[in-house]
């Protein structure tokens, strides 16, 4: 019901279809909705084949598990999502039968003037109150309401009630999971209305999952010098993910060396990659997954890309930042704290 065409129009991605479109899923191991691979000695393989068969290759040495651990996504709110939450790790696993819950967060590619977003219930708040408020479709008296900006980012903790939109392009990330819980008395797919007795189930559940105490606050995110006109951006970081921007010009080419997957999305004009032996195009709103066993990765400018990927904190966040100058308190406000 909130999409439109943004992601091909203003993002430039090719290959859908005429509709309005909510989300495209870049990089999914959800169950129903996986990834494959395109191209390359892997080609027709599906994302939980390859994490199955090639766990360390892919995802670095001692990493075990059964699915990718990582959902990225564009979503196009040209309208105005739902108002909703998805469960953390302890409320998934005990009410509704799922290995973890999805923390996830947002990078603002473009919103209009004025943009806000519903993030976090407002200090003070009693779980009383917010489900008559809901109920009432009253929302703002009890959800803190944001601006929003291009450029900023959001690391949205699984249990916070939440919405964006109108006239906003977000690039999320998030832990691999479709669970969610909606406070709406329409269906997200089709705007058909939710009876009485579904939406009183809905609002139940919400409310058992509910964490009344989250209220997140968008980031400009963190900036370190990497080379001649290359900068790095670090969007967000937690447990669950970390998230970064890079740009470069034409005085030196991108490079970046990794120890884990990498999703890796372009957000900005075609680039070249190299990677290894192999190099390829990677055209506008494309995403290439870069396996742990490449190790290195080179985009010749100008490039304007996001690099996805599960964080050793103090290694791949805490001590670039730590270096150069930024505080532990500082670096925590990125996610990895909250």
């Amino acid at each position: 019901m909130f999409g439109g065409q943004a992601i091909a129009r203003r993002l430039g991605k090719t290959g859908l279809p005429d509709w309005s479109i909510a989300e495209t899923w870049e990089c999914s191991d959800v169950d129903g909705s996986g990834s494959v691979v395109t191209n390359g000695p892997l080609a027709g393989r599906s994302l939980r084949e390859v994490v199955t068969d090639l766990s360390e290759a892919l995802m670095g040495p001692g990493w075990s598990g059964s699915y990718f651990p990582l959902l990225t996504k564009f979503i196009d709110a040209t309208g105005t999502l739902p108002v909703h939450l998805h469960a953390d790790d302890d409320s998934a696993r005990r009410l509704e039968g799922r290995p973890n819950g999805k923390t996830e967060a947002w990078h603002i590619l473009d919103a209009a003037p004025g943009a806000t977003a519903l993030c976090g219930v407002k200090e003070g708040v009693t779980s009383d109150r917010l489900r008559a408020a809901l109920e009432a479709q009253e929302f703002d008296t009890v959800l803190r309401r944001l601006p929003v900006r291009a450029g900023e980012t959001l690391y949205v903790p699984g249990g916070t009630p939440h919405s964006f939109g109108p006239d906003t392009l977000v690039y999320e990330i998030e832990q691999t999971s479709d669970i969610q819980q909606h406070a709406m008395r329409w269906n997200m797919e089709d705007g058909s209305p939710v009876g009485d007795a579904e939406f009183r189930s809905h609002l139940d559940m919400l409310m058992r999952q509910v964490d009344l105490e989250t209220r997140p606050d968008f980031t400009p995110g963190l900036s370190i010098a990497v080379g001649d006109g290359v900068e790095r951006v670090f969007l967000c970081a937690g447990p669950y993910f970390a998230l970064e921007r890079l740009r470069a010009g034409t005085a030196e080419p991108l490079r970046r060396s990794f120890t884990t997957a990498q999703v890796l999305t372009n957000v900005g004009a075609p680039v070249r990659v190299r990677t290894g032996t192999w190099s390829g195009a990677l055209g506008r709103a494309g995403t290439l997954l870069l396996p742990a066993a490449c190790g290195n990765v080179e985009i010749a400018g100008p490039a304007d890309v996001l690099f996805g990927y599960l964080p050793d904190l103090d290694r791949d966040v805490r001590g670039p930042l730590r270096a150069a100058g930024y505080s532990l308190p500082l670096i925590g406000s990125l996610g990895a704290s909250r």
